[in-house]
């Protein structure tokens, strides 16, 4: 297949399994399948472990630049993530009151000789990452059908 141009991401059923898909960037393709038990091949990680791979990596990298930035002397940063569903009414700072809401759970793991004022803002800096400010924000998708 024909590499999309940066910034764009193409999605394709791969073929060789009933949910596997082929996601082609501008420079690299990975498999997105559904595990065994739901009927697939488990070919590649599930559309959940993608969401939450771009949570982990925009948090680790963010921490990265900011260290690097303010001579932070962290070592490593490691992003641990669980998708889960909770009633509303669980959820103390959310506004949604009733139903069922999604819940990210992430912890972090801070490496380094770091002072406890460097740990603080290293933490207040992970909720700044460009990918927990897009999914924390109103988000508006539009879906058009082409090709027709």
């Amino acid at each position: 297949m024909e590499h999309p141009e940066s910034g764009t991401v193409v999605v394709t059923a791969s073929g060789d399994g009933t949910y596997t898909q082929r996601v082609t960037t501008a420079t690299h393709e990975l498999l997105v399948d559904e595990p065994v038990a739901v009927g697939g091949a488990d070919a590649g990680p599930n559309p959940y472990e993608l969401l939450l791979a771009s949570l982990g990596s925009c948090t680790a990298i963010t921490l990265r630049m900011y260290a690097n930035r303010k001579g932070i002397p962290l070592t490593r940063a490691t992003i641990r993530l669980r998708h889960d569903r909770i009633h509303a009414e669980d959820c103390a700072r959310c506004e949604t009151e009733h139903g069922m809401l999604s819940r990210i759970t992430r912890e972090i793991e801070l490496a380094g000789e770091l002072d406890d004022d460097q740990r603080a803002k290293l933490m207040l800096i992970a909720d700044k990452c460009p990918v927990h400010r897009t999914l924390s924000a109103e988000i508006a998708i539009d879906t058009l059908e082409v090709g027709r």
